[in-house]
């Protein structure tokens, strides 16, 4: 059973989950239905909280928690990759796959992007296409922006 928490941000009602070895999920509750979670903010919850406070306040650049996450091998190796683009920079969907040793494999980087369960601390938000365009993203293109601006923002700042 996975421990969930819900708490308001600046791009809406996020849910985190946890399975007692690390972060399992992260999403904008939309009207869900949550089978096989139990509310409980649990420690691990809390902290993973504070941190995207931190994030959200421009105050805190990489996440430093256990994450637990479940897909197949292309996923866990995509959501890998993703997490080595640094704060407040992006990579195309064409160098995810090349960075993966399947430089054909843009779909596939794009799907898996799709499945992340824990955006934010695996920053899919961060691939883009090649021409500079935003791409597709699970939460909305107005979500996708505000993350990047957001990063942008606190990154020219430093």
């Amino acid at each position: 059973m996975k421990n969930c928490w819900h708490f308001d941000s600046p791009i809406g009602l996020l849910t985190i989950a946890e399975d007692g070895i690390g972060i399992t999920d992260l999403f904008l509750r939309k009207n869900q239905i949550f089978k096989g979670f139990q509310e409980k903010r649990t420690p691990l919850l809390q902290e993973a909280q504070r941190q995207l406070g931190a994030y959200f306040a421009g105050k805190l650049r990489e996440f430093r928690l256990s994450l637990s996450l479940h897909g197949t091998n292309f996923q866990l190796a995509d959501w890998a990759a993703l997490q080595t683009i640094p704060y407040g920079e992006t990579r195309s969907y064409g160098q995810i796959a090349a960075q993966l040793g399947k430089p054909e494999a843009c779909r596939a980087v794009g799907g898996a992007n799709s499945r992340n369960p824990a955006m934010i601390f695996v920053p899919c938000h961060r691939v883009i296409c090649a021409d500079g365009s935003l791409g597709g993203f699970s939460s909305g293109e107005e979500i996708k922006r505000f993350l990047l601006e957001l990063e942008k923002a606190h990154r020219s700042s430093e």
